[in-house]
């Protein structure tokens, strides 16, 4: 356990860091699964709506660190590919 004041703080905010960020990445997996199942039911339609959702996710989250740029880019190119394909 922290005994200083400023440990003590810093542990606040890791807490409450570690519990925003686990939010922002349980939000951005549902949004991703939501398109993964678009894509799967052959929805072209419904695959570019949920697509458009989930882009500004995945950047808000790069964003923020909780996944990098690369596999947010690498996420956003295979879906699109993927629903250009359908």
């Amino acid at each position: 356990m922290a005994n200083t004041p400023s440990a003590k703080k810093r542990a606040n905010q890791a807490e409450q860091r570690r519990q925003r960020n686990a939010s922002r990445r349980s939000m951005m997996r549902t949004y991703l699964k939501a398109t993964v199942a678009a894509i799967a039911s052959s929805d072209k339609t419904a695959a570019e709506a949920a697509f458009k959702k989930v882009v500004p996710i995945l950047d808000s989250a790069a964003g923020y660190g909780i996944i990098t740029k690369n596999k947010a880019a690498r996420h956003k190119s295979r879906m699109n590919a993927q629903i250009k394909t359908l």
